[in-house]
């Protein structure tokens, strides 16, 4: 039993003699280190061993120092000389290299979780180069100081006035700083990578750097290689860089210039608008009543129908009456006329431009007669939908852990996010109801006969037509080509400035593709030229108007080939989108939404139904007046079913998996079956069924949001994308930031969108009605 163990300890003892590190003479015998031999396989792998930051490490000083040799590499004089102090620099250690190289990106974390942004800091690289101060003290205590750490380098990149005093051991030991110029003036860099690695799919990185400003482009690409480690530069190649050389000057630009000539009128319109406006209320009221017609120009719009006037009384009691021929508004009684006058056309047109004016009408808590107020609900809810879609979508674009939306998404109630397209076929059915509903209306009234001016059959139809279609023109475009021309100057300036590259080539599309813009055709082009991305709705919607406008008026004479038209349209739709559905093997369930954008998503024979439904649906409630009986049997099953239909819809793809067959079906005919869920809504609530529903959806709260959905449909992508070009690193991801960006976009969306409308939207729709052909009542 005892020769095993003795064996043992002399093996032992063999093993320690022989990995015993001695120690050197004057010095204890006892060993300082002991390590244990590991197997010739071990150490092969330690030795071939590369961490994580080596693989991504696309851009170091440290390999650049190492590589650099002055005159070598083809990149020009002055970069050359740059570069080679501020090697120098970094080997000094000098504070001003050191901030230098503290602005560039690098990897940090999270590349497994999506980062694929090592932007560094621009303002930073900006800020040393337009204020580039250090101490001369501190300059060459860390030059000369052999232990200097990491935290005390860094405490010497703070600002200067936060380091007066203040020593690298936090005592006080001078008063003053020394200020010194950069060598030579900054640029900041974007480099776009490709790394392609075996453990990871090619990802593209944005990489940003703070270099000379004497480097181009092409100088940049050949520094990046030299400062990437040896197993980066195998792996990963340069595919574009962004210089600061050919800076967008908008002071140059010609639409930068009509955009300012034409907000300058627009300004001095107002002004002069608002003015006259208060002239007359305020100047003219203590003096005489004064009557003009103020339907006009729009000041009566949301208020009941009839002849209208506008009684102002003496000054005396101050009330003010308006008359209909229905009876008088809130119980007031008119005023016995003293004095009449009735505005010039001018005086109507300035009118227009009256801020205070336009702002009652759109904070109004009326609604006219012809209004279904219930649309009012169903444009503020969905509006919100849209910007809280849009706010993801650029949210999770610009993130440095995008793998964070794939569990979000992958939660249930994220599915009123990833179906947000059903908010854009709330608008489309409700610009086919209210387009049919008031045609009929207002065709009933005989008004649409002043158009016509007596003619009959084709020419009167096609009168008709050119009018409905001139209005909707001069109405949508105004508003719709001075916000094109913002978003063309303001990315053309990001291009140019931005770390993030914009997310669609508007600086480029814009100039180039606008004429669609202008004729509504721009859907018709593939996505890449497409200029206002989001504007694809306005395109669709316009065209929609269109072929709507010709079945309404084909159905005011021959309603059947008009109803056949109507249902030969929405079959032939359901068709080609489940064809096409099927052919590219959409699904769905699985599928990111706008996955086939160019053939399916932004598609006018795609989008189609959900407008037709909601024509049908306007024609219906013309028919019945907004009145009919039904039982409550009747109500509770309508609501049943149209509840199931639209949450089934939200929420019925959660992780299920589709047929191909299946998949195409529900692609062609899950917009039409949203549009009618909402079209019992719309019915129910108009014929007095809504219950809370319509109180909701009928809230005067929300009537002035309403009213400035189009404008703000407008601006909000513009609100989101002026905050991300805008961001000196990237978002990340979470529940609460997400919101609380989601909020802050709302509430400046509609602040612009205000601001908007009251500048272009409401004169020209004031302007429309007073130059129209419509008989207007004169009181002489």
């Amino acid at each position: 039993m005892r020769l095993p163990f003795l064996i043992l300890l002399v093996l032992s003892a063999h093993a320690e003699k022989e990995t015993s590190i001695e120690t050197p003479s004057g010095v204890s015998d006892e060993p300082i280190l002991r390590v244990r031999s590991l197997p010739a396989t071990t150490n092969v792998v330690e030795k071939n061993w590369t961490s994580l930051a080596e693989m991504l490490d696309v851009f170091s000083v440290r390999n650049l120092v190492r590589n650099w040799i002055e005159g070598k590499y083809p990149i020009g004089a002055q970069c050359d000389k740059d570069i080679t102090m501020y090697v120098e620099g970094l080997k000094n250690k000098e504070l001003w290299a050191l901030k230098v190289d503290d602005a560039s990106g690098r990897f940090t974390n999270g590349f497994f979780w999506g980062n694929s942004y090592f932007t560094g800091s621009a303002s930073e690289c900006d800020y040393i180069g337009k204020n580039a101060v250090h101490d001369t003290y501190s300059k060459n205590y860390i030059k000369n100081s052999k232990d200097t750490t990491f935290e005390e380098v860094r405490e010497f990149n703070m600002e200067p006035r936060k380091r007066i005093n203040k020593g690298l051991s936090g005592t006080n030991i001078w008063t003053q700083a020394n200020s010194v110029e950069m060598p030579f003036q900054l640029g900041f860099y974007m480099l776009k990578l490709s790394v392609n690695v075996s453990y990871a799919p090619t990802r593209l990185i944005h990489l940003g750097v703070c270099l000379p400003y004497s480097c181009s482009a092409s100088d940049v690409a050949v520094i990046g290689k030299l400062a990437a480690s040896e197993f980066a530069a195998k792996h990963s190649s340069i595919e574009k860089v962004r210089d600061q050389h050919n800076p967008y000057d908008m002071y140059t630009d010609p639409i930068f210039w009509i955009l300012s000539g034409v907000s300058a009128v627009m300004l001095i319109l107002m002004i002069l608008g608002t003015g006259y406006d208060y002239y007359l209320s305020k100047k003219l009221a203590p003096k005489k009543n004064v009557i003009y017609d103020l339907e006009k120009h729009g000041k009566l719009d949301h208020l009941t129908n009839g002849d209208r006037k506008i009684n102002v009384a003496d000054s005396s009691n101050g009330t003010q009456s308006i008359n209909n021929n229905n009876g008088h508004e809130n119980g007031l009684q008119p005023s016995p006329i003293k004095e009449e006058q009735h505005l010039s056309i001018f005086e109507e047109l300035l009118l227009s431009f009256s801020v205070t004016a336009n702002m009652k009408i759109i904070c109004d808590r009326n609604v006219g007669g012809d209004t279904i107020s219930t649309v009012h609900g169903l444009r503020a809810i969905s509006m919100a939908w849209v910007i809280l879609g849009h706010t993801c979508i650029v949210v999770f674009k610009y993130s440095d852990n995008m793998e964070y939306r794939k569990v979000v998404e992958k939660r249930f109630l994220f599915q009123t996010i990833t179906n947000g397209a059903f908010s854009v076929d709330t608008f489309f059915f409700m610009g086919g109801l209210l387009v049919s509903f008031l045609y009929f209306r207002t065709n009933a009234k005989g008004d649409l006969k002043r158009l016509t001016q007596g003619t009959r059959g084709f020419a009167s139809g096609t009168l008709k037509f050119i009018g409905l279609l001139l209005y909707r023109f001069c109405r949508l475009t105004t508003p719709y080509m001075f916000v094109l021309g913002v978003v063309e100057v303001s990315m053309k300036y990001f291009y140019a400035n931005s770390v993030f590259e914009p997310p669609t080539a508007d600086h480029y599309n814009c100039p180039n593709y606008w004429w669609r813009n202008l004729l509504y055709i721009n859907t018709w082009f593939p996505v890449e030229q497409m200029c206002m991305l989001w504007s694809w709705y306005l395109a669709d919607d316009t065209q929609f108007y269109i072929v709507g406008g010709v079945i309404l008026i084909l159905a005011t004479n021959h309603f059947k080939i008009a109803a056949c038209a109507l249902v030969s349209l929405l079959i032939s739709s359901w068709a080609t989108t489940g064809y096409i559905a099927l052919v590219n093997n959409h699904m769905p369930s699985s599928d990111d939404p706008l996955a086939l954008f160019d053939k399916i998503y932004d598609k006018p024979w795609t989008r189609l139904g959900p407008y037709l439904i909601g024509m049908s649906v306007g024609y219906f409630l013309f028919k019945t007046d907004c009145k009919m009986k039904m039982s409550k049997t009747t109500v509770v099953v309508g609501w049943l079913l149209s509840s199931a239909c639209l949450l089934s819809l939200l929420y019925g793809l959660y992780e299920a998996e589709l047929a191909p067959v299946t998949a195409a079906a529900y692609s062609s005919l899950s917009h039409s079956a949203w549009a009618l869920g909402l079209a019992w809504i719309v019915i129910a609530c108009s014929t007095g069924y809504g219950g809370y529903v319509n109180k909701i959806l009928s809230w005067p709260l929300l009537y002035p949001f309403s009213r400035v959905t189009y404008c703000s449909y407008l601006v909000h992508p513009l609100v989101i994308r002026l905050t991300a070009m805008n961001l000196d690193s990237p978002f990340h991801l979470g529940k609460d930031i997400v919101m609380i960006t989601f909020l802050g976009q709302l509430i400046l969306s509609y602040a612009l969108s205000f601001v908007v409308s009251v500048t272009f939207e409401a004169p020209v729709v004031s302007m429309l009605k007073i130059l129209s052909p419509k008989k207007r009542k004169r009181i002489q």
